[in-house]
């Protein structure tokens, strides 16, 4: 296994992410992904197309790596509406399961004013472990 998930025995259990995660090997990290395609252009206004276009995105950055969905051990979302996100989690979930599936790392989000692309409604940092080999 290349990740550890760590969780204290008398929590509640964390439901789509990990409270902490331990790893060992080569670290990639990515920038801020917002839910532009390739060209630099918007497809869509909503954020959930707009997370969705995000994580294939970063799918994209860890494969320069070699690195998979697996290997995240952390993501961080910045939204510009919490209650859009919160109303659309159910979507959410279902985009995040088809892109990455049912692998959880460490996530925090953070409701902010503004992103620099004034139609962005996300941005998503990803850190990622791809586990050392032998």
């Amino acid at each position: 296994m290349s990740h550890e998930i760590l969780h204290p025995k008398s929590w509640k259990p964390a439901i789509g992410y990990a409270n902490g995660m331990a790893a060992r090997g080569r670290m990639v990290f990515t920038g801020g992904i917002i839910g532009w395609n390739a060209d630099q252009e918007f497809e869509c206004d909503d954020l959930v197309g707009q997370a969705a276009q995000a994580l294939r995105s970063i799918v994209e950055v860890l494969a320069c790596a070699g690195a998979r969905p697996e290997h995240l051990v952390r993501l961080t979302w910045y939204v510009t509406d919490k209650r859009e996100y919160l109303a659309g989690l159910k979507d959410l979930g279902r985009a995040y399961k088809e892109i990455i599936g049912r692998h959880y790392p460490a996530m925090a989000l953070v409701q902010v004013v503004a992103l620099v692309e004034d139609r962005a409604k996300v941005e998503i940092e990803a850190t990622a472990v791809i586990p050392d080999e032998g």
